[in-house]
């Protein structure tokens, strides 16, 4: 019974097999030809090439020449019978050899075409753009092929294509059209970018050595196993978990480093045509250092990312790369991350001053750790020759360092990075301590004061004043009952009788019995007076008993 299905399903094989040789193999081999490959990966807007001073022959600037041209309109015949048989006629004379063409050709034809090679040949420059007409016979094989297709896929007609990279060289003459420069960049005039006026002191402070890379602590075999951790390192992904901590050493505030997060929350550096920045590590200031107010105004300029509780205001940042990665797209990732970093740097030191003024100065740190080197540049903006136009950002190379040559080179390298990394947070606190000055806030309020070390004696209330005045005149006249002042250190009643009220910083505080030596001296001077009032009632009670006794 198997062989039956089997000789059956050969059978049928046969005859679809039949029905294709009927057509010419010219139109086999057109139909049968692989489709175009998709690429996926970013793909920029129209308006990104409009504003290109030169566009580069690129993977993604052919896609654009593709997509341009399918939005011509297309002028299609109704496929009939006589234009398929036009459509082979044609395929049939082209298909043949150079003489077989000629031997089909009139005489006049002929004639034509030695007159017009004598001249050089056709004139082929308007053929810029030409489009190949349709074959009708291809798009009936497609339409009826698209059914099968879509219920199965041949395996071995798909191609694996990798993934296109947005920072090509289209990419990077963007960046320099809006005033974006990298490294050893050099004007149409030959002029060269200013370097950052604080230059020497950022590579003098990366010089410093470190106590916790002396050889005594990291020694030649931890060496040996950074050299490992970089040779097992094939991706990106494997450099940045096991590669780059090594470097970094210990991270005393964890909640300030972060990485492999799109910047989607930042206002876009150019004219937003380019691909959210995403580098691999950054360092930035926890949210709650910056008054709350100010991280609102400017939420789309130093907060990169939506989640919120992310580090804000990143100023030194990392692309790494495995092996097998590009250097000059790490290079352009550097270039784009350090400016969107240095332009939230400068939107915080102009907040709340009425004339902002550059500096001059780098604020920013972006480096590169590929195939075992480590770069690092000092992102820099300054104002253009023109005051009017927008900032430029400059990037300038600081150093590099072969890391994986040997324990010396790897020890000045990791210096240099935690150096860089401190640096860059005494940048970040300065910055956000001025502006939190200038607005007038402190984002941590101060503990509240104890009962027990108060200085400040409670408010006296009118009451309590006209309560003790009446206290002093009573105590002249009518007779009252003895009774002790309650509260000495709340007031103080003169001699005129007149209520003062205590708490002055020039009396003195007594902390062991909690008040004031004024206060004790008038609690003296009102004890004597109710005595001398006291003697007097008593006096006057004891004559007038002995009086009545008499009488």
């Amino acid at each position: 019974m198997s062989e039956l299905k089997i000789k059956h399903s050969n059978i049928k094989n046969s005859r679809k097999r039949k029905r294709t040789e009927d057509v010419s193999p010219n139109l086999i081999e057109t139909a049968s030809a692989p489709k175009q490959r998709r690429i996926d990966g970013y793909q920029p807007p129209d308006r990104f090439w409009k504003n290109l001073s030169k566009v580069w022959l690129t993977e993604r600037a052919l896609r654009e020449l593709d997509r341009r041209n399918a939005l011509v309109p297309r002028q299609e015949r109704p496929v009939t019978r006589g234009a398929i048989a036009k459509w082979k006629g044609r395929q049939d004379r082209c298909s043949g050899t150079t003489t077989a063409f000629l031997s089909q050709c009139s005489s006049r034809q002929l004639e034509a075409l030695k007159r017009t090679a004598r001249h050089g040949g056709p004139d082929l420059r308007g053929l810029r753009g030409y489009r190949q007409p349709a074959n009708p016979l291809v798009a009936t094989m497609n339409s009826r092929q698209s059914a099968s297709e879509g219920r199965t896929r041949d395996s071995t007609t798909t191609t694996k294509t990798r993934k296109s990279r947005p920072y090509d060289r289209n990419f990077l003459q963007h960046l320099i059209d809006n005033g974006i420069f990298p490294d050893e960049y050099e004007f149409p005039d030959g002029q060269i970018p200013p370097p950052p006026d604080n230059l020497e002191a950022i590579e003098q402070r990366l010089t410093q050595p470190r106590r916790s890379l002396s050889p005594s602590k990291f020694t030649n075999e931890r060496f040996r196993e950074f050299k490992k951790a970089d040779a097992h390192a094939a991706k990106e992904r494997p450099v940045t978990d096991s590669v780059i901590p090594i470097i970094e050493g210990r991270v005393r505030d964890r909640r300030c480093v972060s990485g492999a997060i799109p910047w989607t929350n930042l206002d876009a550096l150019t004219d937003g045509t380019l691909v959210s920045a995403n580098p691999d590590r950054y360092y930035g200031a926890r949210p709650e250092q910056l008054d709350r107010r100010i991280r609102d105004q400017l939420s789309k300029k130093i907060v990169p990312s939506t989640q919120h509780d992310l580090p804000m205001l990143p100023n030194f940042l990392l692309a790494a790369k495995g092996p097998g990665g590009d250097l000059t797209v790490a290079e352009r990732q550097a270039v784009y991350d350090g400016a969107l970093a240095a332009k939230g740097m400068e939107s915080l030191r102009a907040h709340g001053q009425n004339k902002p003024v550059q500096d001059n100065e780098a604020h920013t740190i972006s480096s590169i750790y590929h195939g075992g080197q480590l770069k690092m540049y000092a992102c820099h903006t300054a104002q253009p020759a023109n005051s009017g136009g927008r900032p430029h950002h400059y990037m300038t190379q600081l150093n590099t360092w072969g890391m994986t040559g040997n324990a010396k080179t790897f020890r000045e390298g990791a210096a240099a990075y935690r150096n860089a990394r401190d640096w860059a947070k005494e940048e970040r606190d300065r910055l956000i301590q001025q502006a939190n000055e200038r607005l007038g806030a402190q984002p941590v309020d101060p503990p509240e004061a104890s009962s027990s070390t108060s200085v400040a004696s409670p408010d006296v209330t009118m009451q309590e004043i006209e309560e003790s005045q009446s206290s002093v005149e009573d105590s002249e006249g009518t007779p009252r009952p003895e009774t002790p002042p309650e509260h000495p250190r709340k007031r103080r009643i003169g001699s005129k009788g007149k209520a003062k009220e205590l708490g002055s910083s020039s009396r003195a505080f007594d902390l062991d019995k909690g008040q004031t030596s004024s206060s004790r001296e008038d609690g003296g001077k009102q004890r004597k007076r109710t005595k001398r009032t006291d003697t007097r009632r008593m006096s006057k009670k004891g004559v007038s008993e002995i009086g009545t006794t008499g009488i």
